[in-house]
């Protein structure tokens, strides 16, 4: 979730949005833009079919793009039935996300083709390849409603999915007053594919947005985007069911997504403070298995003061996104 430095988390037919877009790439060294098209916005978070270099992609509006290489984008799904072209297209109004739907965290199961989406207002949902009107699999856990779902990743041994609610109390309209009460109250939350069960695996984070299961899935990281950390909660082992502290830097702030690398290591998108200043510039951040930093790179020149929502490798290339941003980045060798 990326937002300025002085806030938290920025917290008609249906058929009418099917059709095809194409993308303008600017290329400047090892780095260009895909931009998203025209009327879209705010690329929160990446999901990658493992095949093509073809990804997903939520839009402020509400709903899900599909950028195939080289013939571009497509729209693919919406998170709301309520979704409608007229009302909800190329939206910035954030009072319509309850309307319209607002797509957040992505993870795509390749073995069944199923994308998982974790919208801000509609809660956890998936979308087979048709795409279409996504179907809404929880949204609620142990007797409470989820009020800001936020990331997402999928075990890649057992397929469930684990998630995050940023706050138990404020929506995205009003995450900057979350801020403002030093809100506690995010949850970590998982979702059994078996069972179609939701359970809390932890309270009283501090707006929890980005999630990723280790490669062996003997654990879960959870960003705390407000309490500048990442909490580590072990599946399995001798300490299953506990938690400790995984990563915590006074030259990391503002934590978002975390994405697992091929390799096991963990890509993290984060802010850091320039020296002197209370200024933030995004910067992108590699960690072990074990929390040990081996690789941190400023993204001002890029974004400038813009921050960044996730960082996600795909063959030799390593894309960026940003909610705040009309295109993602893409870093190749």
């Amino acid at each position: 979730m990326a937002v300025s430095p002085s806030t938290v988390v920025a917290m008609a037919s249906i058929l009418s949005i099917f059709v095809f877009c194409f993308p303008t790439i600017v290329h400047s060294a090892s780095f260009r833009q895909i931009f998203l098209p025209p009327t879209d916005f705010g690329p929160e978070s990446l999901a990658f079919e493992p095949l093509g270099g073809a990804f997903y992609t939520g839009a402020n509006d509400g709903h899900i793009l599909r950028y195939q290489p080289p013939t571009g984008w497509t729209n693919f799904a919406i998170t709301s039935p309520n979704w409608s072209a007229t009302f909800c297209g190329g939206t910035t109004d954030p009072d319509k996300g309850p309307i319209c739907g607002r797509p957040m965290g992505l993870a795509y199961n390749p073995t069944k083709r199923l994308l998982y989406i974790a919208d801000a207002y509609y809660g956890l949902l998936v979308a087979d390849s048709n795409g279409r009107l996504a179907k809404q699999i929880a949204t609620g856990a142990e007797g409470q409603p989820l009020i800001a779902c936020n990331g997402l990743d999928m075990d890649p041994n057992t397929g469930n999915i684990y998630f995050t609610d940023a706050s138990a109390v404020y929506d995205l309209r009003n995450s900057s007053k979350a801020a403002l009460a030093n809100d506690s109250t995010g949850r970590l939350l998982k979702y059994d594919v078996g069972t179609n069960q939701v359970t809390v695996l932890l309270r009283n984070l501090s707006v929890a947005v980005g999630a990723a299961v280790s490669k062996d899935g003997r654990f879960v990281l959870v960003s705390e985007f407000l309490g500048n950390r990442i909490r580590r909660y072990w599946l399995t082992g001798q300490n299953a069911g506990t938690s400790d502290i995984f990563l915590s830097s006074i030259n990391i702030v503002r934590p978002n997504n975390i994405k697992r690398t091929a390799l096991g290591d963990f890509w993290i998108a984060a802010a850091t403070v320039i020296q002197g200043t209370q200024a933030l510039v995004p910067i992108r951040v590699r960690v072990d298995a074990f929390g040990r930093i081996s690789e941190t790179v400023s993204l001002e020149a890029q974004y400038g003061s813009t921050l960044i929502s996730e960082v996600q490798e795909s063959g030799l290339a390593l894309y960026v996104s940003s909610r705040n941003a009309g295109f993602i980045g893409v870093f190749t060798p």
